[in-house]
């Protein structure tokens, strides 16, 4: 199908994300990926500078993993995962269980991200009624970001997103992002609302904030924010939706922590973004509290594709790649170039609020309007690169790279030149 029919067709029948349809450009039209490149149809070529969402760390059709799903199609596609089980189930349960925590031992199967942290909440409201504790209160970081379900959506930002939805949210209590001198007054709200004793949960994206614009903060503050919570006696949820799968520069971002969750939430690269699977992971301890004669005290919860087979297939090949030294190797050089390119960034007028974690490059580009997700400079910004044959998907103004792992060292010195371009264009 020719680029004019096909976007004709889009236009009449598709419904894009986080896009106002009225206003929107034409669509790329991606007919072909492999490792780092997407192909449009006219032949174009383009850098995936953000791993399409975040979520091919591995990169494009990677053989490896296109092995894995086929075998995995020749053997079992899919089956009911309420009352059966499977090998792909088992194993990638039991490798995941390994590399976290020793108390995260117990693994509910969902289809996403947000889908995750939904489970995850239903997880905690239900453990404290299930041992007739009234513990019904959330705190969330500001500038949150946990998906687009109503349970995610009401421990995410509130405002322009949500507002349409916000009469229907559950009351949360936000405490300040822990930025400068906003690291003791967060502590300190957080605390005054734990003293209550009705808090059921806390729930963070460890380290970095992926929707709010990449912003990072350390390890110190989040050992101290999860010290509270168990001093006060509610649970613990990390959401490493995005930070997991060496992002931060380690398998998980908890691994720069010395406190650990209670849940945690995962998925994107899970599965080297080859399809949709989201995870999360209890302890023994909250699994327990499930266990009774009567059935309403089970976790209640399940999808048509929870489980999949050739998801868990794709998960499993994707974790024998992170046990492959050049894949560490690959994720340390790509930090490594990004902080070099730093140095660069440090003398521009134009940037401001430079932050790197892992293979996660982000700044603030200074328009006078602060951070702004729906700064102009965002579509102007957007049609440079692809211009420059480099798709970079800002998040309002805030430019950031979070590159496949495969990338090579001519194309990440070409998303650096790109992105300094721009800024000179300015």
């Amino acid at each position: 199908m020719d680029r004019t029919t096909a976007l004709e067709k889009d236009k009449k029948h598709v419904w894009h994300p986080f896009t106002q349809m009225q206003t929107a450009k034409d669509p790329l039209h991606i007919v072909r990926a492999e490792a780092t490149t997407l192909f449009d149809s006219d032949g174009r070529t383009y850098i995936d500078a953000n791993s399409s969402w975040w979520v091919n760390v591995h990169g494009h059709g990677h053989p490896y993993l296109a092995q894995a799903l086929n075998e995995q199609f020749s053997q079992l596609d899919h089956v009911i995962f309420a009352g059966a089980t499977h090998p792909q189930a088992i194993k990638l349960a039991e490798r995941i269980s390994s590399l976290l925590p020793a108390k995260l031992e117990k693994v509910f199967f969902s289809d996403d991200g947000s889908t995750a942290v939904e489970v995850a909440l239903k997880m905690a409201f239900q453990y404290w009624y299930n041992k007739n504790e009234s513990k019904k209160r959330v705190i969330a970081l500001d500038g949150a970001y946990h998906g687009d379900t109503f349970g995610a959506m009401s421990i995410g930002q509130r405002g322009t997103f949500n507002k349409p939805f916000e009469h229907l949210f559950f009351d949360v209590d936000f405490i300040d992002f822990p930025k400068d001198d906003a690291r003791s007054q967060a502590l300190i709200q957080a605390e005054q609302i734990l003293k209550s004793g009705e808090v059921a949960a806390i729930i963070v994206e460890p380290l970095v904030q992926g929707s709010a614009g990449m912003r990072m903060y350390d390890a110190a503050w989040l050992d101290a924010f999860v010290s509270l919570a168990r001093k006060y006696h509610a649970l613990v949820i990390f959401d490493e939706v995005m930070t997991a799968w060496g992002r931060t520069g380690k398998l998980f971002a908890h691994n720069f922590c010395e406190q650990q969750p209670d849940i945690i939430c995962l998925s994107k690269g899970l599965t080297g973004g080859i399809l949709p699977l989201g995870l999360t992971v209890a302890t023994d301890e909250i699994y327990n509290a499930f266990l009774h004669p009567e059935t309403a005290k089970a976790l209640l919860h399940g999808h048509s594709f929870t489980g999949s087979a050739l998801a868990c297939a794709v998960a499993n090949a994707s974790l024998d790649l992170f046990e492959q030294p050049e894949t560490w190797d690959s994720i340390e050089w790509i930090e490594e170039r990004h902080r070099y390119f730093i140095e660069a960034l440090k003398t521009h007028p134009k940037v401001k609020e430079i932050g790197l974690c892992g293979t996660i490059l982000r700044f603030e580009v200074e328009t006078g309007e602060g951070n702004n997700y729906f700064s102009s400079i965002r579509d102007r910004a957007y049609d440079f690169f692809l211009e420059k044959g480099c798709l970079i998907r800002p998040l309002g103004n805030i430019l950031y790279l979070n590159p496949p792992y495969c990338i090579s060292e001519e194309e990440l010195d070409k998303l650096h030149v790109v992105l300094l371009d721009f800024l000179d264009s300015l």
